[in-house]
């Protein structure tokens, strides 16, 4: 989503379904592993809960993000995740805002850097 002129600095694109610590951390792993991942790994991976773990991947799923296929490998219940091709585009797009989020801050704290050097009052 472009900047807008009159708010810079609102970010829109930082969706809140996203933004989560826990969902963010899901979406990256799926992001890595295009094939999709098992639950037990997203578990493991992401420091979840099964529960936890469970009401993050519905949000997910209700959001369109994420497909969740449960099936059955022998007869053991398997559930395996991914990102759906909407999924990747919205994060992808997040991505893209955290990035100019990102810049926005490192240019501003280098314009501070800068400043506090020629006052000679940079940490030593």
């Amino acid at each position: 989503m472009p900047k807008s002129d009159s708010a810079p600095f609102a970010y829109e694109g930082l969706d809140r379904v996203i933004h989560e610590k826990a969902r963010l951390g899901l979406l990256t792993s799926l992001m890595t592993h295009p094939k999709g991942l098992a639950f037990a790994d997203l578990k493991q991976l992401c420091g979840l809960t099964d529960g936890n773990l469970s009401r993050h991947l519905q949000v997910l799923q209700e959001a369109g993000l994420v497909e969740v296929i449960k099936g059955h490998e022998g007869n053991r219940p398997h559930t395996t995740c991914h990102l759906t091709k909407a999924g990747r585009r919205r994060f992808l797009d997040y991505l893209a805002v955290l990035e100019r989020l990102v810049r926005d801050a490192a240019k501003a704290a280098g314009r501070e850097h800068t400043a506090l050097g020629r006052l000679g009052m940079l940490p030593t």
